[in-house]
C-alpha cells in the first residue's frame, strides 16, 4: 500500500488563497459549504490529495477545482494559482439567481394586483 500524500482541506484552501484566514476555511467547511469529489463535507480536518475535485462557493463565485498540487506554506498568489486547476470558470451565483426568478406578471400577484384584489373582496358580490 502506498501512501500518497495529504493535506488537510482547511489549510490547503488557505494555501491556495480562497479564504483570507484558516479559521474562515474551518467555518466554511463546517456550514456544509464545500464538496469534496462529490461528497457533502462537514469537518475541516477532510484530507485532501492531488487530483481530488472540489466545489464550494466563496465571496458570491461558485468554484469547481481540481486540487493539482500540496503546498507547505502560503506563499505567494503566482504560486498558490499551481495548486489548483479550474474545471469551470468560477460562476458568478447572484447572476444564476437572477436567471431563476420568474418573468414579471407571472406566477403570484404582485403587491399592486393584490391590493386590487383584496378592494374587489371588500365591495362583496351583489345579493340576489
Amino acid at each position: 500500500m502506498t501512501d500518497t500524500p495529504s493535506m488537510r482541506l482547511d489549510k490547503w484552501l488557505w494555501h491556495a488563497r480562497f479564504v483570507k484566514t484558516r479559521s474562515l476555511a474551518q467555518t466554511l467547511l463546517t456550514g456544509g459549504k464545500v464538496r469534496l469529489n462529490g461528497n457533502k463535507l462537514d469537518k475541516a480536518s477532510a484530507k485532501i490529495r492531488v487530483n481530488d475535485e472540489i466545489s464550494f462557493a466563496v465571496h458570491d463565485r461558485l468554484h469547481l477545482i481540481k486540487v493539482a498540487g500540496l503546498s507547505d506554506r502560503r506563499g505567494p498568489a503566482p504560486e498558490a494559482r499551481l495548486l489548483y486547476e479550474e474545471i469551470e470558470p468560477p460562476q458568478n451565483l447572484s447572476e444564476r439567481k437572477s436567471q431563476a426568478q420568474r418573468p414579471r406578471g407571472e406566477g403570484r400577484p404582485s403587491k399592486k394586483q393584490r391590493r386590487q384584489i383584496d378592494e374587489f373582496k371588500k365591495q362583496g358580490l351583489p345579493s340576489e
